[in-house]
């Protein structure tokens, strides 16, 4: 029987993305993950991996990353470089062949969890070149004629910022789920996995004023749950009187990153 994604102890996971987990697995499809900055879409692939158990393999896309570095690369130059100093084995090409995070997971032995983490950073070619890879789960190696075909299908998980539109042809290859921002409840649960025996009215001040917060309507940054966290952090440590947060809205550079929305929330609040 196969293990189901719950969550765990610290990556409290809503029901329908905990649905959306499963049913990515079930049909053997790549997760897009989407949802406002700080909402847990790159650590919940960091949950899957724990709650299965299943080693974790991250791909980090940026600006200049190409879908043939997430295959494999030829080193050309180290063997040029050997070729020169005349070290053995130069003519074996296998040995300049490094793969990728992809041709990695491909070659595990045991089922992987592999993060493609914010895809739409790179240009907009690259996520349609690696649809007969995701779809295929397997690719081609010119310079030694093999095809490395995954020997178990990872579970891929891939995340989006929303930067660029992803192509159509992509997107139907994948089960979509955008993370909704918490709600209180949700919220309450996702800091109880964090602390233990906070002090409720603290977390009830917090949440109260955090919430208003996030409502103000000029706010070109709305805070995010990690940062939520991150503030009951910084107040239990400065031992605030719960009683004057709304007031005095202690660490606001915590929750706040732009000049513009400190003095938004300053002239809304006071």
């Amino acid at each position: 029987m196969k293990a189901k994604f719950t969550g765990t102890d610290t990556y409290v996971a809503a029901d329908d993305l905990m649905a959306s987990v499963e049913v990515a697995m079930e049909l053997e499809k790549p997760l897009l993950i989407k949802g406002e900055p700080g909402t847990g879409k790159t650590m919940l692939a960091e949950a899957v991996s724990k709650a299965l158990g299943k080693d974790l393999l991250i791909w980090n896309i940026k600006s200049t990353t190409k879908a043939q570095d997430g295959l494999y690369i030829y080193d050309t130059i180290q063997r040029l470089y050997d070729s020169q100093f005349g070290v053995e084995g130069v003519d074996d090409i296998a040995r300049y062949i490094k793969l990728g995070k992809l041709g990695e997971a491909f070659k595990r032995e045991e089922q992987v969890v592999l993060l493609i983490d914010e895809i739409d950073k790179a240009d907009l070619e690259f996520p349609n070149d690696l649809l007969w890879e995701l779809d295929k789960m397997e690719f081609y190696i010119n310079e030694t004629k093999e095809t490395v075909k995954a020997k178990v299908r990872p579970i891929v998980i891939i995340t989006s910022n929303a930067e660029k539109e992803l192509p159509d042809a992509f997107l139907r290859r994948c089960i979509f789920h955008y993370i909704q921002f918490p709600d209180r409840d949700l919220m309450k649960q996702i800091v109880d996995a964090h602390f233990e025996n906070l002090e409720e009215n603290l977390l009830e001040q917090a949440m109260e004023t955090f919430y208003r917060i996030r409502s103000i309507r000029d706010l070109r940054k709305k805070p995010s749950t990690s940062e939520f966290i991150d503030w009951i952090r910084a107040m239990m440590i400065g031992g605030v009187d719960p009683d004057t947060i709304d007031v005095r809205l202690p660490y606001l550079g915590v929750l706040i990153k732009k000049d513009e929305d400190l003095e938004v929330v300053r002239k809304v609040t006071y």
